[in-house]
């Protein structure tokens, strides 16, 4: 019998609840359980599932979110300009897909080559350096890449960064880089470490994050911790006019920039270069686990911009994969937010290419039967591949005598109740969604997360505490927690102090922007792209329910307007009409909203194109679909796929077809691609 392959969406929900956890062991904590390469291959396997199904994005995308929120302790300081992350690729095939779709994007020729820069991929602590007036004034981590930690105090011990930058720097200027530590001096700090009796670090990379976000600069001042300065943030004049020389001038205000970096003509070049550092990263002073490469001129990456947290115009190109062996000690059932079962594999810690693994998921039942994985099993640990990097196989000849098939179960561990599997998924679920303690839990922590309301004091442990307490047992129950300030205060390690600050907290998210509220309901696929794609869509959380209500109507105009939204497949739309169809949803919504001050989008002011739907056929002459796409979003427009009632305007290139038609049909205004760069208020591309 042929084992059915995985639920796209219980798959994709539990690899960004896995994403999750791991960026915030790594960059919240310094504590990763898994090597950066295992990492890459899991956002690999997530943005590939996700590319085969874009309509079931998770409702907690991991793409959302770069790093993770400063840790507690720092001052927070706000990037000029937000500092974003970098998509991955392992191998020749699909590093020259990203070239032809930059491309693709840009309308070049297929046979166009687009010079680059390539630079060895540093394995440190990201940093982000601000100078004013050509003078170093703070510094601080990438934190969650809009607000990071401040460590100035810490970064002015280390003798890589200028105090002062040359006469020709502009008067505000962001400058990135990496710390990091040397191989060498990474082991001689663990000697002293283990000497002194204190806790060994994992790696160069942990090492160096450590010694950077000390309280005590003067412990910072005694570790070699080095700069390699590579990039730009935000700036009052552009220094240069390609990646090149700006890495030139950087040389020439100080700044440690990596030698081995070097221009390039084309892809064979990149190719080439990835395999010479391959041949050289174990001799290395430092570690690297791959290459960046970026468009060398930087009009063209101003034109190419970003595309959720990632830039179009750079590349990782991550090395090839490790392998180690290690034992299953037993076998443990995660119960996640949609009450899906997933199997884990507790292991023997097993250091792969210097980070200890002790974790690594079996994804199902079906995995689990296909690799016969068993406790008491010798297993290959994988850290990184083209699928997910938990275990490769078994090593049949070290199986113990007597090991047992796994059986996987047919109840809830966490609440008993019967665990279904559906005919067309792979995952089984817990059927008591609306009351198991790790569904409700989870849904309760989801809505007071930072990336939700951010109710400030009201955590996992507080919620799981509070839930077994009979405090909280909904979604509405949270803005009733002020009235149970004195009992909460009553409770062992409360007091008066921190029972007032949690209801302040509380009191000051009854006031939350519509999609942030949207995201914080934790519907199914609605992650908090799609939350600001609907925000921005209705406008209001009256009209956003109304129409979703409304839609639930197959051919409705509400439901057609629905599906024309850009981003919103026909999986999301579903979803969205099936939480509006039950009843006690709406209930839990309607409650919220009597407890809450539910604000309205925020639209975008002053342009002609804001609050705009507009749709574009055709093709145009002076950019692609896509960048034309761009710049109306940025203008404060909205990019429908098809033409309604409720479209404003119509951009019309080259042999358009019956967008073209329904848009004189309904006489919605059509418009030139002169007429729309005017209205958006550019001239073309630079």
């Amino acid at each position: 019998m042929t084992a059915s392959r995985p639920d796209p969406a219980a798959e994709l929900a539990r690899l960004a609840a896995e994403i999750a956890r791991h960026d915030a062991l790594y960059h919240g904590q310094d504590a990763p359980e898994i090597s950066d390469a295992e990492y890459d291959a899991l956002k690999a396997r997530y943005r590939a599932l996700l590319g085969e199904h874009p309509e079931l994005r998770p409702a907690e995308d991991p793409d959302a979110h770069v790093g993770a929120p400063p840790a507690e302790g720092f001052a927070k300081l706000r990037h000029a300009e937000p500092m974003l992350s970098l998509d991955n690729v392992f191998d020749a095939g699909a590093f020259e897909e990203w070239q032809a779709r930059i491309r693709r994007f840009l309308g070049l020729a297929p046979d166009t080559q687009v010079a680059m820069v390539g630079e060895p991929k540093i394995d440190g602590l990201s940093i982000n350096l601000t100078y004013r007036d050509g003078r170093f004034v703070h510094g601080a981590t990438r934190g969650d890449g809009i607000l990071g930690e401040d460590v100035t105090a810490n970064l002015r011990t280390i003798a890589d960064i200028p105090r002062k930058l040359g006469d020709d720097a502009p008067d505000l200027i962001e400058i990135r880089g990496e710390i990091f530590l040397t191989k060498t001096d990474f082991l001689a700090l663990n000697a002293a470490q283990e000497a002194a009796g204190e806790k060994l670090f994992a790696n160069p990379r942990n090492a160096a994050a450590g010694s950077l976000r000390q309280k005590d600069a003067a412990i910072t001042a005694s570790r070699p911790l080095k700069l390699f300065a590579y990039a730009l943030g935000a700036a009052s004049r552009r220094p240069a006019p390609t990646h090149a020389e700006w890495l030139d001038r950087l040389r020439a205000w100080g700044f440690s920039v990596n030698p081995l970096s070097r221009p390039l003509a084309d892809a064979a070049a990149a190719a080439a270069f990835q395999a010479e550092l391959a041949d050289q990263r174990a001799g290395l002073a430092y570690d690297i686990d791959g290459v960046v490469y970026k468009v060398d001129a930087l009009d063209l990456q101003a034109r190419l911009g970003f595309v959720g947290r990632a830039p179009r115009w750079a590349i990782a190109w991550k090395f090839p994969a490790e392998q180690a062996t290690t034992r299953i000690n037993r076998i443990t059932i995660q119960v996640g937010r949609t009450g899906a079962l997933t199997p884990v594999a507790e292991l023997e810690p097993v250091g792969v290419g210097g980070v200890l693994v002790s974790r690594a998921t079996l994804h199902n039942e079906d995995e689990i039967a296909r690799k016969d994985f068993r406790v008491g099993d010798t297993v290959i640990v994988q850290r990184a591949g083209d699928v997910i990097p938990q275990l490769v196989g078994v090593v049949a000849e070290k199986r113990p005598p007597g090991a047992e098939k796994f059986v996987f179960p047919d109840h809830c561990p966490v609440c008993g109740s019967h665990a279904v599997r559906a005919a067309d998924e792979a995952v089984r679920r817990c059927t008591n969604g609306l009351s198991c303690p790790a569904q409700v839990q989870e849904r309760l922590r989801h809505f007071a997360s930072r990336a939700a309301l951010d109710i400030e004091g009201l955590g996992e442990k507080t919620v799981v505490e509070f839930f077994q307490a009979g405090l909280l047992e909904s979604l509405p129950d949270i803005f009733d927690l002020p009235t149970h300030e004195a009992e909460i205060a009553a409770r062992e390690g409360w007091g008066a102090v921190s029972a007032a600050n949690l209801s302040r907290a509380i009191r000051a998210r009854r006031a939350a922007p519509l999609e942030k509220f949207i995201f914080a309901l934790g519907i199914r696929r609605i992650g908090e792209a799609n939350a600001k794609l609907l925000a921005r869509h209705y406008g209001s959380l009256a009209s956003w329910e109304q129409a979703m209500l409304a839609a639930r109507e197959v051919g409705s105009d509400a439901r057609l307007e629905l599906g024309s939204i850009a981003g919103i497949g026909p999986a999301i739309a579903q979803e969205l009409v099936d939480f509006f169809d039950e009843a006690r949803n709406v209930a839990v919504l309607d409650a919220l909203a009597a407890r809450m001050h539910v604000q309205d989008a925020v639209r975008t002011e002053g342009g002609q194109l804001a609050g705009k739907i507009l749709v574009f056929t055709g093709t145009l002459e002076r950019m692609t679909r896509d960048e034309a796409g761009a710049r109306a979003e940025a203008a404060g427009a909205k990019v429908a796929k098809s033409v309604s009632r409720k479209t404003d305007f119509v951009v019309v290139g080259a042999e358009a077809g019956s967008k073209a038609a329904k848009a004189a049909e309904l006489g919605v205004r059509v418009l030139s691609e002169d007429d729309f760069l005017a209205m958006a208020g550019a001239s073309g591309p630079a």
